[in-house]
């Protein structure tokens, strides 16, 4: 049943085809086979003469290094600068932050006129990511005046507000005019 398997005539027990004779090599020319023998000749004098070279030398052992240190730290290796081939934004990103965003509005409180008038303070509502740096930037670009310096807090309704100090030069009086907060 499970052990026996059908022979076919072509595959009888015990007896096997013999294999197809195999084509014979055409004997090489003399010339062929000196040729060979020179070219064997020639590799391995060149062998002889490097094996001749190591035995005349003087064996050298490669010295081992001495280790002092328990860490091992990666050799460094050639760190090469950015050399883009093309630029990966096709067009730079403008500033977000520009002056009209950082300044939106003067206040026009009793308290900030009486800034104005006498400690030469404009206050201004800027928003909430903007610097010390960006406020006297865009005041200075916006109404052409100095700044001495700028004072800023957060109000409670999360709104930033702006003291800025202008310079002797300067009158906050003539800039509120000139704005249209008075």
């Amino acid at each position: 049943f499970f052990g026996s398997r059908k022979v076919g005539p072509s595959q009888s027990k015990g007896t096997q085809a013999p294999p197809p004779p195999r084509a014979a090599m055409a004997p090489k020319g003399k010339k062929a086979e000196a040729a060979a023998e020179g070219e064997k000749q020639t590799s391995s004098a060149k062998k002889a003469g490097k094996v001749a070279k190591a035995v005349k030398g003087s064996v050298a052992r490669k010295q081992r290094k001495v280790r002092t240190n328990v860490h091992f730290f990666r050799p460094k290796t050639l760190i090469k600068k950015r050399d883009p081939k093309y630029p990966r934004r096709s067009v730079d990103s403008r500033e977000r932050m520009d002056k009209y965003r950082i300044i939106q509005c003067p206040v026009t409180t009793e308290s900030a006129m009486k800034k104005i008038e006498e400690i030469n303070t404009l206050v201004f509502l800027v928003d909430i990511k903007a610097t010390k740096l960006n406020i006297k930037e865009a005041v200075r670009q916006m109404y052409d005046v100095k700044c001495a310096k700028v004072n800023t807090l957060i109000r409670p309704d999360g709104k930033k507000k702006a003291y800025v100090h202008l310079t002797q030069d300067y009158d906050a009086l003539d800039v509120a005019n000139r704005i249209g907060i008075i």
